[in-house]
């Protein structure tokens, strides 16, 4: 279905190596008093990664565990933190991290702006005000959120996952520096880029697609073809190109929409608390009937690359459905706008309770 596409994209972008030396020079940031930054734990013993040395010891500075997915719950208490810290009226959010960090400096941006929980802006077009500008600094290249309109939460309570789908969660400014990708080990630097070429081959498969989402779809896939099937995935000019490929993967999704892979993957993340990129890697297992050529492509990437993507053996029996697959049904079905793109709107008819759970079985 070719249809009318809208989009707000990130007003200012600084690209290339040591980029991040520009950062200090921006206007907001030298006019700015009381700031708040984001950071990803990683740099919480090592400030002098950050050679920027903007942050002074008036500034409100959180440190955000990576190693579990953001939830509505966390954004909640760290607006708490804030108004507790008397940051309330700061003008400023600057994210400093990898996919998670960015999303939770979008969802403290709006929260700042727009009363209630975190749980009230799950959804598309929830958020309406412009929440505090914010400025991304993304250290991992794939999810795409420093360019997509979407920051994603975790919610145990209603069992989904779901983003702040909205213009207004688009950053104002981001560095795109492929220096600080260089430390990050393979394995995470692969699950990372494969978000990218996963978001590009659902947008271009799905119904709803157009022919901007479709280039800026392309342009990120056939990137990540090219570096995944490189001798050294990791060299200087192929780390350039995945925060090219991330950007426009994010692009992409936010005048589309994701596909199959996703809710599956948010699934894993809701009952098990697997991280999104690896979750995303580990669901490409059962794809092979709904997405052929990227199927037999992705497992071409892991292969030259010698990654390792975890097997989850859950042996759930399809006939008699337990709490767990019970659950795991209900936070695949919810997501009812993806699978539609990739599906249709009758995509029950081809995901019965057998279906899903012969899916996550492969798994």
């Amino acid at each position: 279905m070719q249809g009318f596409a809208e989009s707000n994209n990130v007003k200012k972008v600084f690209f290339g190596e040591n980029s991040l030396k520009k950062f200090g020079k921006i206007d907001i940031l030298q006019k700015t008093q009381k700031r708040i930054f984001i950071l990803d734990k990683f740099f919480k013993n090592k400030k002098n990664y950050i050679k920027t040395k903007i942050i002074k010891k008036s500034d409100l500075v959180i440190y955000i565990n990576s190693d579990i997915e953001p939830t509505d719950i966390l954004i909640d208490n760290l607006i708490l933190k804030i108004k507790k810290k008397s940051f309330s009226n700061s003008k400023l959010v600057v994210a400093f991290g990898g996919g998670s960090t960015l999303d939770v400096g979008k969802a403290i941006s709006n929260l700042l702006k727009n009363k209630g929980k975190a749980s009230d802006y799950q959804g598309w077009d929830l958020v309406k005000k412009p929440g505090v500008f914010k400025i991304g600094i993304p250290t991992l290249s794939g999810t795409g959120a420093e360019s997509s309109r979407t920051c994603v939460l975790t919610n145990y309570k209603t069992g989904k996952k779901l983003g702040m789908n909205s213009d207004f969660s688009v950053y104002d400014i981001i560095i795109m520096d492929p220096f600080l990708t260089k430390t990050v080990n393979k394995n995470q630097y692969f699950y990372s880029g494969m978000d990218s070429f996963i978001h590009s081959f659902e947008s271009i498969n799905g119904n709803y697609k157009n022919n901007i989402s479709d280039k800026y779809a392309n342009i990120s896939k056939n990137i990540c073809e090219k570096i995944f099937l490189s001798k050294n995935m990791k060299s200087n000019q192929n780390r350039s190109n995945l925060m090219i490929a991330s950007y426009f993967g994010g692009l992409a999704i936010g005048m589309s929409m994701v596909g199959l892979v996703h809710p599956f993957s948010a699934a894993l993340s809701v009952i098990f608390g697997t991280k999104h990129c690896i979750s995303n890697c580990i669901v490409m297992r059962g794809m092979k009937k709904f997405y052929p050529k990227e199927y037999n492509l992705f497992w071409k990437m892991v292969a030259k690359q010698k990654i390792k993507i975890p097997k989850l053996n859950l042996k759930l029996d399809s006939n008699i459905l337990n709490n767990t697959s019970k659950n795991l049904i209900k936070s695949t079905v919810v997501h009812y706008k993806p699978l539609t793109n990739a599906l249709g709107k009758n995509f029950r008819r081809i995901l019965t309770n057998k279906k899903i759970i012969e899916i996550f079985n492969k798994f």
